[in-house]
């Protein structure tokens, strides 16, 4: 058994997460949330925060951590047992572009009932709950706010 470990996003703006479609070879893949394994010296923050950017062009800040998931798959050779370590974060747009060398062919923002129907894997279903719950007490408390935090390019 080969053990990996993995960092995403649960990335929000104005009430809706983002997720991503993937199509690979005309094959249905399935809708998933921006995550991806951790590159030699980064920290997992760092992780969640590059593989966001690079799936889906979005520039996210993270605002807590939200817990683990773990499950194992068959790989070519061997069974792979993974962990995500998943960060609440927050986008200033809707603004985003699927990566199309990882095969995502598509990428939006999504109310939370769509987002949890869309969803192909149970524990990103459950995950993505926990941070729509984590959200809206973040925005009952005034706690959340949907503003621009890029620098601005104008001079």
């Amino acid at each position: 058994m080969v053990e990996t470990v993995s960092c995403g996003g649960v990335v929000f703006h104005k009430g809706k997460v983002l997720l991503l479609y993937k199509n690979q070879n005309g094959r249905y893949m399935g809708w998933v949330m921006p995550k991806g394994t951790i590159e030699e010296g980064e920290t997992y923050k760092q992780t969640a925060l590059r593989e966001v950017k690079e799936e889906t062009g979005v520039v996210a800040k993270i605002i807590k951590y939200l817990g683990k998931t773990e499950y194992s798959f068959r790989g070519n050779e061997d069974t792979i047992s993974k962990t995500v370590h998943w960060y609440l974060m927050s986008a200033d747009s809707f603004y985003c572009k699927p990566q199309a060398e990882e095969f995502f062919a598509d990428a939006g923002f999504y109310k939370q009932h769509e987002a949890y129907h869309l969803l192909k894997f149970h524990d990103e279903k459950q995950i993505m709950k926990k941070a729509f719950h984590e959200y809206n007490d973040l925005r009952r408390n005034k706690d959340w706010v949907d503003k621009p935090y890029r620098k601005s390019n104008v001079k």
